[in-house]
């Protein structure tokens, strides 16, 4: 990796901290050793520009700065899929660096518990070896179990051979093998001492969310209430809003504690109902991947993957602007997606969903769910994980911890 001088300025941007707050224009952003040093507007980046020391000086005018995108739900990207092992979770997260995800958290599909422990063992060793989540570029959270604790009724591309009930061997197995970097857990609350193995995660500060579920409304809210804290990727592998039976979506609009998942890729969920949860539960949207292997692939790439045990086939998009959709073979059900949070924002302004919302839930939204508030947000004193758009919401540079990627 390139390196910086100390201290570098970005002027005539504009600007969005990740708050959700309105733009700053004609905005100008110091970095030094790694961290946002101040901001603001007009021509007071000068003064800083003409400190002592090298001084690097970033010309934005056009463009727009915005934290670098946080993904708490993918499961590969650049042709590889995490289950190969350490080499290909790094491989993947730069992929997915290179579209503005500078932080993400590792999931994986069902297994056996045994292989999940080896997995979770895995990102522990690398998440260490940089110096912890914060240490280094930085670009890994930690893990999240999407399985094995799914209902095989709403279990989408899981092997049902791998899915099982959270017995509490299991869950402090899971626990160990990580060592304190399990970010999150997916759960069916009607499952075989999902409720134990609820408090077990929580106590451990491991986000649970609900998802792959039949619950109803009031099972998803008894869930809420005892400590769970996200949904997995809202109106997937879930009951629906019916009029009658409201289902898991409403009990987690309904708790203010709660942030929803939701996958922008024009193939999961329709973009107006993305918009109607962004404008229901302000703050409390996370836009998600469920990315697979060939999520930030070269266009001509393979039209095949695996995604665990299970193959998958692309589909080539029906709108412009989505990217494939990602089925399982023999099959039409979803299996991840082919996405990157770059476009899900440009698939979210064109539902029109203000810039300003969809870079919250990109950043810092999702960042405070799993416990990593202090990244996704651009103020004085943050981590200086910046990435550069142009006019069309394209990215034109990242920048982790300051230095370019």
């Amino acid at each position: 990796m390139s390196r910086l001088p100390a201290r570098w300025v970005a002027h005539s941007a504009r600007l969005l901290d990740g708050t959700g707050a309105p733009a700053l224009d004609d905005a100008w952003l110091v970095v030094e050793a790694g961290r946002v040093a101040a901001l603001g507007s007009g021509d007071r980046w000068r003064e800083h520009a003409r400190g002592a020391g090298e001084v690097e000086v970033l010309d934005a005018t056009g463009r727009w700065l915005v934290p670098g995108f946080v993904d708490v739900h993918r499961h590969g990207g650049g042709g590889r899929s995490h289950e190969e092992g350490p080499d290909a979770v790094l491989a993947a997260a730069l992929a997915h660096r290179a579209h503005g995800s500078t932080a993400g958290v590792v999931s994986f599909v069902a297994d056996d518990v045994d292989v999940l422990a080896e997995h979770l063992s895995g990102v522990a060793d690398l998440v260490e070896a940089a110096g912890g989540p914060g240490g280094a570029d930085g670009l890994l959270l930690g893990s999240h179990l999407e399985g094995p604790f799914l209902a095989h009724a709403r279990r989408g591309a899981h092997d049902p051979a791998k899915l099982a009930d959270p017995t509490p061997a299991a869950v402090r197995h899971l626990l160990a093998a990580a060592r304190g970097t399990l970010r999150q857990v997916t759960l069916d609350p009607q499952r075989t001492g999902a409720h134990e193995a609820l408090r077990l995660f929580a106590q451990a500060g491991t986000a649970v969310a609900v998802g792959h579920t039949e619950a109803t409304c009031e099972q998803a809210a008894a869930a809420f209430d005892a400590g769970a804290r996200l949904l997995t990727h809202a109106f997937n592998a879930m009951p629906g809003i019916h009029h009658r039976a409201p289902g898991p979506v409403v009990a987690a609009l309904d708790d203010e504690r709660v942030v929803l998942e939701v996958i922008l890729d024009g193939h999961h969920v329709h973009p107006r109902a993305a918009a109607l949860l962004l404008t229901a539960a302000p703050g409390r949207v996370a836009l998600v991947t469920d990315a697979m292997a060939a999520a930030a692939v070269a266009p001509g790439g393979p039209d095949r993957y695996r995604l665990g045990g299970l193959e998958v086939v692309l589909q080539a998009p029906a709108e412009p602007g989505t990217p494939p959709r990602a089925v399982l073979a023999g099959g039409d059900t979803i299996a991840g997606s082919a996405l990157t949070l770059d476009v899900a924002v440009r698939l979210g302004v064109a539902a029109g969903v203000p810039l300003e919302v969809l870079v919250r839930a990109a950043t810092s939204t999702p960042a405070r769910a799993v416990g990593a508030a202090g990244r996704g947000v651009l103020a004085p004193g943050a981590r200086a994980d910046v990435v550069v758009l142009d006019e069309d919401l394209a990215v034109v540079e990242v920048r982790t911890a300051g230095s370019p990627a």
